[in-house]
């Protein structure tokens, strides 16, 4: 057990290496700057944002004993929650261990900032005594009897869920009357309160009802297999669906908004084209953003563009990408859920920076880290999860605080993390942090290297296809259904898609052959010569440009087409049209329009446009900050530096001359230790500056420390005198 001591600075100077490890790995913020000394990191420790990113740690057990100790001392904290003295125990040392109990003469105690922030622990009121009214605890239960149903029913809310409440309008005035007449509330300018002795004898002498019983874990069972099979399908759906949105923003970028983001048509036109719901699409959307996938391109007239991590991407293992995917879920900063929904400026747009919301990456980490807590093949409901998020963060979601779980569940599911609400083994090792592509790979299924080829033009993958056979299908056929198995149908579109892309006839025939345990069908291998046929008949150069086809009627069809009267076609010989227009553009009108026409180089080669397409530059999305790991060689080597700090102090302390010496202390610290000693009503020595910048001491008794300024009174001659906390330069206990 902790010895005692006679203030929170003496009880942590007092603890062994071992224990000063333990608080900073707790505690990490009082690491970075280091403290000189164990004074400067008591002080530290003791000040109200440390103290405070504490408290917003904290599960409701320990809040709960915490706060105990803050109404009725360590020894009643075991009875104030009809919990076991031994469990009450463990966990006061727990808060010892973080430095938010100290150890003194009388027992435990919690440290000034945390009594500072629990102002209302338990929500209960202030005592009566900070009230100015007599303690009436005693009677409270009776006069509680003895009130009529709406007193009743107004005092039920007040003793559980508030202290505080106004009562406006004739009949909620009366209740007050009512229960002020009783001694149960008190009357305020803005309504009454219930105060803390009053309001924890109707309450039984409980802090809470449930005292320190955390949720029950679920008990149902679901099969591995199941589970793993089930993630790896979503994993294979939604790589389709990030592929599948990159493709067809390369072919047709999107705009960037002038306030940033996609705009709503342009949502809808990429959901529409996945197959998929709008919800869904966002979280394609922005987990492709997320990874890098697509970008800005910065131009002058913006567009979303893939990058060149794309390329890179894609040609990498199903596994592997799907890493790259989850990675940068699992640290992404923005909720794609939001994406649709209303804000105080409009409809929120994706990829916007309404979409970014910093508690996003710690709620997924605490969602997926409470699945990984419950057994193996456990599954959960959004309810269980809802109330563990609660209870392991009381202070940040109190209850009735929006916890966002089904959305998380949502797209923990979508992205193949859970499989049938359970963590799937690649979900364990992203929150593990390791292994994250080789846990995917075992619960992929393995590729298939061949399809079923059919007489309507379709073919029919049985499983995931290997990447060079999947390359092909993208390019060459449409897909028609998805599921355990796919169907793909080719159609004069596809075939020019793939020929547009460099690949010819013969080569496309030969690769099906080699793919199909079957001969090519003899419809498919008709569509596939007849589209090659018409296909790079129609050439355009660049010379302005133009257009040349031996098949005469073939160029007085397009002379003649209204569709392209915006290319200005003009007919100079038999064979030869011009355009003023780019051949780009001219490339994309002709097909768009039913034409199939190839670019041609200035030799009279074709030239295969596409391949290299514009790129925008890759920025990772939500990246979150680098914060130094705190090791075991970072704690030995700090723990060290404050022992050497100490004994320098301890040093020049002795060497000093006789008398009070006061040595420069830390603003900070001189802050901490008046705040100690007006509560404590100590006497302190101070070194302070006068207007001319002189040095001077004084024994002081502080009062009161607020705004920048201590009160309080000088022994010279027992008069107050008010000092600026920037004119001291140094406090030593006297």
């Amino acid at each position: 057990m902790p010895r005692s001591a006679r203030s929170f600075a003496d009880d942590l100077r007092a603890r062994s290496d071992e224990q000063l490890r333990v608080l900073l790995a707790a505690r990490p913020d009082l690491m970075r700057p280091a403290a000189a000394d164990l004074t400067g990191l008591a002080a530290r420790a003791g000040t109200r944002g440390s103290v405070q990113r504490a408290l917003d740690h904290l599960s409701a057990d320990r809040l709960r004993v915490l706060e105990a100790v803050l109404v009725g001392g360590a020894d009643n904290a075991a009875q104030l929650l009809a919990a076991p003295k031994r469990q009450v125990q463990t966990i006061c040392r727990a808060l010892w261990d973080q430095a938010l109990l100290w150890r003194s003469p009388e027992g435990y105690r919690a440290v000034r900032a945390a009594a500072e922030i629990l102002s209302a622990p338990a929500r209960l009121g202030p005592t009566g005594r900070e009230l100015g009214v007599p303690d009436r605890s005693a009677g409270a239960v009776t006069s509680y009897e003895q009130l009529s149903a709406a007193g009743r029913s107004a005092i039920d809310r007040l003793r559980w869920q508030h202290p505080r409440a106004s009562f406006e309008g004739a009949s909620a005035s009366g209740v007050l009357d009512e229960l002020v007449a009783a001694g149960l509330v008190v009357r305020t300018e803005d309504g009454g309160i219930l105060p803390r002795e009053v309001g924890l004898a109707l309450r039984g002498g409980r802090l809470y009802q449930d005292g320190l019983s955390a949720p029950t874990p679920p008990t149902q069972r679901l099969v591995a297999r199941d589970v793993d099979a089930d993630a790896a399908r979503a994993a294979l759906d939604i790589l389709w669906h990030v592929e599948s949105l990159v493709r067809l923003w390369d072919q047709a970028p999107p705009r960037v908004l002038r306030s940033g983001g996609l705009s709503v048509r342009d949502h809808r036109a990429a959901a529409a084209a996945l197959d998929v719901d709008s919800g869904l699409a966002a979280f394609v959307i922005e987990l492709a953003y997320g990874a890098g996938l697509v970008a800005n391109d910065g131009d002058f007239e913006p567009s979303w563009l893939p990058t060149s991590t794309y390329d890179d991407w894609v040609d990498r293992d199903p596994a592997d990408r799907w890493a790259a995917l989850a990675a940068a879920w699992w640290t992404s900063g923005r909720a794609a859920f939001l994406a649709g929904t209303s804000s105080e400026q409009g409809t929120i747009n994706v990829l916007s920076g309404d979409v970014s919301w910093p508690m996003m990456r710690a709620r997924r980490h605490d969602v997926l880290q409470i699945l990984a807590e419950v057994e193996p093949d456990i599954a959960v409901s959004v309810e269980y999860v809802d109330a563990m998020l609660h209870w392991r963060r009381p202070l940040r979601l109190p209850l009735g605080a929006p916890t966002r779980v089904a959305e998380v569940l949502r797209e923990a599911a979508w992205i193949g993390v859970t499989g049938r609400g359970v963590l799937a083994a690649p979900g364990r090792a992203l929150v593990g942090g390791d292994g994250l592509a080789a846990a995917m790979s075992g619960s992929l299924p393995a590729p298939v290297d061949h399809l079923l080829l059919q007489a309507d033009l379709t073919a029919v993958a049985p499983g995931p296809l290997a990447d060079e056979l999947a390359h092909l299908m993208q390019d060459a056929a449409e897909v028609e259904s998805r599921g355990g198995a796919t169907v793909y149908r080719f159609t004069d579109a596809s075939i020019r898609r793939a020929l547009d892309a460099g690949r010819s006839a013969s080569d496309l025939l030969e690769r099906l052959t080699v793919a199909s345990p079957t001969p090519v069908p003899q419809p498919l291998e008709y569509l596939v010569l007849d589209v090659a046929r018409r296909h790079g008949q129609t050439r355009v150069g660049t010379a302005g440009c133009y257009l040349r086809n031996d098949d005469v009627a073939t160029l007085d069809a397009m002379t003649s087409d209204r569709n392209l009267s915006a290319l200005q076609l003009r007919k100079i010989a038999p064979t030869v049209v011009i355009s003023p227009a780019h051949p780009t553009t001219v490339l994309e009108m002709l097909r768009q329009h039913g034409y199939s026409p190839v670019a041609e180089g200035q030799d009279g080669h074709v030239v295969h446009v596409g391949h290299d397409r514009p790129r925008a530059t890759a920025a990772r999305s939500g990246a979150p900050p680098e914060v130094p790991a705190v090791t075991d060689q970072a704690l030995e080597q700090l723990v060290a530096h404050l022992r050497r700090g100490e004994a320098a102090t301890a040093a020049r302390t002795a060497s000093s001359v006789p008398g009070p010496r006061i040595p420069s202390t830390d603003p900070t610290v001189t802050l901490a230790m008046l705040h100690d000693a007006a509560a404590d009503r100590a006497p302190v020595w101070i070194g302070f500056s006068d207007v001319d910048g002189e040095l001077h001491r004084a024994l002081f008794r502080p009062d009161r420390v607020d705004g920048g300024r201590v009160t309080g009174v000088v022994d010279d001659g027992n008069q107050i005198r008010t000092f600026s906390i920037h004119r001291i330069s140094g406090v030593v206990p006297a």
